[in-house]
């Protein structure tokens, strides 16, 4: 890692003696809600928030910023916090010459994404946590990821690095503030010049295609991600061209991942990713975005080969989520940690001879067998002493395949499984637990009332629709201001921050997906408030804006490349699309292209890093479907016509249902259903594919035949 290119040669700089400050007992961050922020409280760093008063002293002081930002649950921010923050010698440096100010990236993406923006385009490289020294108008000069206290391995230390820093400042700042300027006017990007083209789907498939690792699933070399909205775009295109390639490999990579030490076999839920090819090795934080994209997709799998085991992996994230993460009032939280009590995946490994106390040896030598539990261990094998070492526990072979080795019947084996797994789980639960970010962020809220949502749907499960509706009240309740307007996070009974362009795509996305569950009005209509809202503040240059304005940063960002959860301009086409659809109104329909003409240049260079995006422009420049039922909504035939609609995969149609006798809410929502009329007295489906519509069906088996 070399010094940003604006500052002067590190020969140049002169160390700096450093006067001892008076210590700090408690910093500025005690007052805030962030679970990030509160873990540096007792620093001896003094930091600051985020705040109109951290720049106004370092105007007034002439001092730079020194920016830190990270997560609760990011190991590398608790070594980085540890080795640097909570010394008195790198803390009397920062107090000395800098304004330190801490911001929790999940809080404030838009301070996130703009200076992890410049930080790449500076190093190379990005990550958590990031680390930012800028001006007091906030201008980058020295970008970095984690520093250790002391330079090592041609990585500068902060003991190092801040006194040269500080030198240069003193000598020049007038040409560092120069020099910065005009690299920042360099970092405007430019408008698309490309036309979107129906072949970049294509050259994604060949890109993805040839990453695919065919002997463990997934894709590329270590580590693994499990990057859900990259296989949902396999399965989208599985149904479109007939390819049982992609089919193969979405089905090896879910089955190896539910199989790994990626999955949590006994609690549920999904690790962060694999730091192995094997999906055995995982790096044990577990985020909520992941357990709602995740779920959704076992789903979609589920719906388009009828595997239990994918319906089975749904469930068993909705139960990790209802137990684990839920707020009583009914939002989710953020995080769980990877690290309890400084070590790394502590709560989840297991000894053999663990297994045999607990268990007694018979059941515990089934269960070791039966995920691979070693004497010598699988998790640290360099134990110098020769004791046993621990395991991640994980499957390889079928249900099936032990019944048979254990000489019993699968369901007979399946329940003994359970009582183990419960008894084991009892057990880790008397553990010290992994620390939890426990604030709600509407953005992935957002994400779990679809996963809800569309598990209510494939399962036929009324339970998931409860709490897909208790999160959505939450959020409609808790964390939307007096005019209406979003807030982004909520924690300890406080609403607080605007919300940002993904927190309006992501909710707006969730209740349409509630509404095609329930087909309640209201929550396509409050889908569309938000959608206004989003394309009318954020919405610019063909593209999302994080924020909707300029009030706290040099310039606005907007991601769409599709990264750990798909980006807010690729949620945005999607729900421009499927408002086009399901009220024939062609605003939706001009966004809808705006965003795809400004993506181009983008999704030409790299279009496998663009699934989403992608998936959802074939909505407007692929085969999209709409079918609108008519009829009483408690009526048997009616609901067998949900019930086909809503089971089947469908990836690209939207649903809508009239009601005859309360006809002028949906026909306000969607004028083109006016004429739609029940068929000689019978609840009836009129299925249109690109708007245009074939006659109308009143037969349940003739409406799955034509899905």
């Amino acid at each position: 890692m070399s010094l940003n290119p604006f500052l002067p040669p590190l020969c140049l700089f002169s160390a700096l003696m450093v006067a001892t400050p008076q210590p700090v007992s408690a910093n500025r961050l005690k007052e805030e809600q962030s679970p990030y922020l509160l873990q540096h409280a007792d620093n001896p760093v003094d930091w600051f928030p985020w705040s109109d008063a951290a720049f106004a002293l370092a105007k007034k002081n002439q001092r730079l910023i020194f920016l830190s930002i990270g997560y609760s649950t990011c190991h590398w921010c608790h070594v980085m916090e540890h080795e640097s923050f909570e010394d008195e010698e790198v803390a009397a440096l920062l107090n000395k010459d800098f304004v330190a100010i801490k911001v929790d990236r999940e809080e404030r993406p838009d301070i996130d994404q703009f200076y992890m923006q410049v930080a790449t385009r500076l190093t190379g490289q990005g990550g958590w946590p990031l680390t930012i020294i800028m001006t007091p108008e906030k201008i980058p000069l020295f970008a970095a990821t984690y520093m250790p206290k002391e330079s090592r391995y041609n990585r500068p230390g902060l003991l190092d690095l801040l006194p040269q820093i500080a030198s240069a400042w003193a000598d020049h700042p007038q040409q560092l503030s120069t020099d910065a300027q005009e690299f920042l006017a360099r970092f405007t990007p430019t408008a698309s010049q490309q036309t979107f083209s129906a072949d970049f789907s294509r050259q994604a498939l060949r890109q993805i295609k040839a990453g695919y690792d065919a002997q463990y699933g997934g894709f590329g070399s270590a580590p693994k991600f499990p990057r859900p909205h990259q296989l949902a775009f396999l399965l989208q295109h599985n149904r479109l061209d007939a390819d049982p390639q992609l089919l193969e490999m979405v089905g090896k990579t879910l089955t190896a991942m539910r199989n790994g030490g990626i999955y949590d076999q006994l609690g549920f839920g999904f690790h962060r990713y694999s730091t192995d090819a094997r999906w055995l090795l995982p790096h044990f934080e577990k985020m909520l975005y992941d357990q709602a994209g995740l779920a959704d997709l076992y789903l979609q799998a589920f719906q388009v080969t009828r595997k239990p085991l994918y319906a089975e992996t749904a469930r068993e994230i909705f139960l990790y989520l209802q137990q684990r993460m839920q707020d009583p009032q009914g939002g989710f939280y953020s995080a769980e940690d990877a690290d309890t009590q400084g070590v790394e995946g502590q709560t989840y490994l297991w000894q053999k001879n663990e297994l045999l106390e607990i268990l007694g040896p018979r059941t515990g030598e089934r269960l070791s067998r039966f995920f691979h539990v070693e004497d010598q261990g699988n998790f640290k094998p360099e134990v110098a002493d020769g004791t046993t070492r621990d395991n991640i526990l994980h499957r390889r072979e079928t249900l099936e395949y032990w019944a048979r080795q254990f000489e019993t019947s699968p369901e007979s084996l399946k329940n003994k499984l359970e009582e183990a797994r419960q008894i084991l789980l009892q057990k880790r639960n008397e553990r010290p637990q992994p620390f939890r970010d426990d604030k709600i962020l509407a953005a992935w809220n957002g994400m779990v009332i679809s996963a809800f949502s569309r598990g209510a749907r494939v399962l036929d499960d009324d339970s998931l629709l409860q709490q897909a509706e208790k999160c959505a009240d939450f959020i409609l309740t808790e964390m939307r201001t007096d005019e209406g307007r979003l807030l982004r996070r909520w924690r300890n009974g406080q609403a607080a921050i605007a919300a940002f362009g993904e927190d309006y795509a992501y909710v707006a996305r969730g209740l349409l997906d509630l509404y095609t569950a329930t087909l309640d009005p209201q929550y396509l209509q409050q889908a569309i408030v938000f959608a206004t809202i989003l394309f009318n503040d954020f919405a610019a240059d063909g593209t999302i804006y994080t924020s909707a304005d300029l009030k706290e940063l040099p310039q606005r960002t907007s991601e769409r490349y599709d990264g750990a959860i798909p980006s807010t301009p690729s949620i945005a086409l999607e729900l421009a699309a499927r408002l086009s659809q399901l009220t024939g109104d062609s605003r939706w329909q001009k966004q809808a292209e705006h965003l795809l003409q400004g993506a181009a240049t983008e999704v030409k260079h790299y279009p496998q890093g663009f699934p989403h995006l992608l998936a959802a422009a074939e909505r407007i420049i692929g085969s999209s479907r709409d079918l609108v039922i008519v009829g009483p909504s408690e009526n048997p035939q009616t609901q067998a016509l949900l019930k086909i609609a809503r089971t089947s995969y469908q990836p690209l149609m939207t649903l809508l249902l009239v009601v005859p006798n309360n006809r002028s809410q949906m026909s306000e929502i969607a004028p083109f259903t006016r004429e739609m009329k029940m068929l000689d007295g019978l609840a009836t489906a009129y299925l249109c594919t690109n708007h245009a519509c074939g006659r109308p069906i009143t037969d349940p088996a003739e409406l799955a035949a034509k899905l």
